[in-house]
């Protein structure tokens, strides 16, 4: 036994002394990726590179329309950072109607009506500009001074979870929606393999099972107290998200 396979009959130990359940199966590592065989892990991973260098083709410097509804503390793209992820070959996926990100699926699931229900989970990137890209954007600033809000972005990366459940009888709760968002590349890349054990460890249908039992230790707490709980409960960090993109 490794390290790791240490690490997670450590943690189901623990999930199981907490939850006082008793469907937790025992694998070995070469077992663990069919622990959750309704939970699969992607093979995507946040880019290191957190800039776009490479200019757009554009003979007038950006309307205002075209940096309208900029998302300051997420990953929304406006109009003129879409034709910057097309310039430097980065497809930016359609989020929730008329927005995009760039963005990833992170833990995937077979369509499920019932139980532990995986809502979302996704990988984010925000980009910072350099080279020419940045030079393009620092003339078109001084005729059109929201570029800045371009110019002066971070380069930020988030990791986004979110298992539901819903059940015939009527009960239906956010089981632990975590969020965590950094400007650290190494930091959030870490926090994402350290999560990734976690989750694809976790028997997300008795750990729903048992927080509901608990609901009255949690559910008349506001929104970030609930999150908190629910950090506490399953042993993760804490929630850390909608930071201020700008330097």
């Amino acid at each position: 036994m490794n390290r790791m396979s240490d690490w997670i009959d450590q943690y189901r130990m623990r999930l199981a002394e907490k939850m006082s359940c008793s469907r937790f199966i025992f694998l070995n590592q070469s077992d663990f990726p069919f622990i959750m065989s309704y939970l699969d892990l992607t093979d995507n991973q946040l880019n290191p590179n957190g800039h776009w260098s490479q200019p757009i083709e554009k003979p007038c410097p950006p309307l205002a329309s075209e940096l309208a509804l900029f998302d300051q503390n997420g990953y929304d793209l406006t109009d003129l950072e879409q034709l910057y992820a097309e310039a430097n070959l980065t497809h930016a996926h359609a989020h929730r109607e008329h927005r995009h990100a760039v963005k990833a699926p992170w833990f995937t699931q077979p369509n499920r009506v019932e139980g532990a229900v995986l809502n979302h989970s996704l990988l984010f990137e925000r980009k910072g500009y350099s080279g020419n890209a940045l030079e393009q954007l620092e003339q078109w600033a001084q005729l059109n001074p929201l570029v800045y809000k371009i110019i002066k972005m971070r380069p930020k990366w988030g990791l986004d979870f979110s298992m539901d459940y819903a059940d015939r009888a009527g009960n239906v709760f956010e089981v632990l929606h975590w969020e965590y968002d950094g400007f650290d590349y190494d930091e959030v890349a870490e926090r994402k393999q350290q999560l990734e054990a976690k989750f694809a460890a976790t028997d997300w249908d008795d750990a729903a099972a048992c927080i509901l039992k608990l609901k009255d230790q949690w559910h008349h707490l506001d929104f970030f107290a609930q999150s908190d709980w629910k950090c506490n409960y399953f042993g993760i960090v804490k929630e850390r998200f909608k930071m201020v993109i700008w330097e």
